[in-house]
């Protein structure tokens, strides 16, 4: 059992939008050094989830905690990392002014300009993702997973606690995903990482947790995905394939999972 108080609390929270509820009696709880995964369909509430926790969107009840404290206060200590369509890559920016915009949240004026230590940061930050050799080249003349490793960087740079992803493979092959998966890997030694996907077979084995929503949320509390957690969260029956070699998401089972409906 972990003794350290969690780094996230989600206890309770409802949420409605336009009269229908969009997170319904939803609790989280994620400990110091975990990788959480958050699965579940298109429009089940897990962006909805990240937001709420990282304090961009307030629940209509319940209680949101981050590091003991609410996720206004804590914000500095979270790296989130938007869905892939929202950044605009025809800006005129290169791969390294990018990444150092993750420091400007730690300015502690708007007027003071980026320290050598700032730089710094974020040097390392495109150590840590592999994209050094990326720092002059324009953000619009590299690939979709230099791209994504980029993103990633820039919230590094903040040296966050805690990171937040929100569909980080969507738009990557499956080897630049298994190369990312395991760059988090390493991070996890640092960091409390948070990702969310729609997809269930771009699980990694390093996931340590996995959690389910559609509204409500469903929580197995290890690596495992059980046939009760998708039918829950899925609304339908389903059946859990699996190919290849011994794997961890499934149990007794291998390195990729797909849910099919009868």
């Amino acid at each position: 059992m972990n003794a350290k108080p969690p780094v996230i609390e989600v206890e309770q929270v409802n949420l409605f939008q336009n009269g229908h509820p969009v997170l319904e009696d939803v609790s989280l709880t994620v400990h110091e050094h975990e990788f959480h995964a958050i699965i579940g369909p298109n429009g089940g509430g897990k962006t909805t989830l990240l937001k709420v926790i990282l304090g961009l969107i307030h629940p209509d009840s319940g209680t949101v905690r981050v590091m003991g404290g609410t996720p206004h206060a804590m914000r500095a200590h979270l790296g989130y990392v938007p869905q892939f369509r929202t950044f605009d890559f025809q800006f005129p920016i290169s791969v390294g002014d990018m990444v150092v915009s993750g420091r400007l949240g730690h300015l502690e004026s708007p007027f003071r300009r980026l320290s050598r230590q700032d730089r710094d940061t974020a040097d390392e930050a495109m150590a840590t993702m592999e994209i050094t050799h990326l720092k002059d080249r324009p953000i619009h003349d590299i690939s979709g997973g230099e791209r994504q490793r980029a993103i990633i960087a820039r919230a590094l740079a903040g040296n966050p606690s805690v990171l937040l992803l929100d569909e980080p493979t969507v738009y990557v092959d499956s080897p630049t995903a298994e190369r990312f998966y395991n760059i988090l890997s390493r991070l996890r030694e640092t960091m409390t990482i948070v990702l969310v996907t729609h997809d269930i077979t771009a699980l990694s084995p390093d996931v340590t947790h996995i959690s389910c929503v559609n509204r409500r949320l469903f929580t197995h509390h290890d690596n495992q995905i059980t046939e009760e957690m998708i039918t829950g969260a899925y609304h339908c029956p389903v059946d859990l394939i699996a190919h290849g070699i011994p794997h961890r998401v499934i149990r007794d089972h291998d390195n990729r999972v797909f849910g099919g409906k009868r």
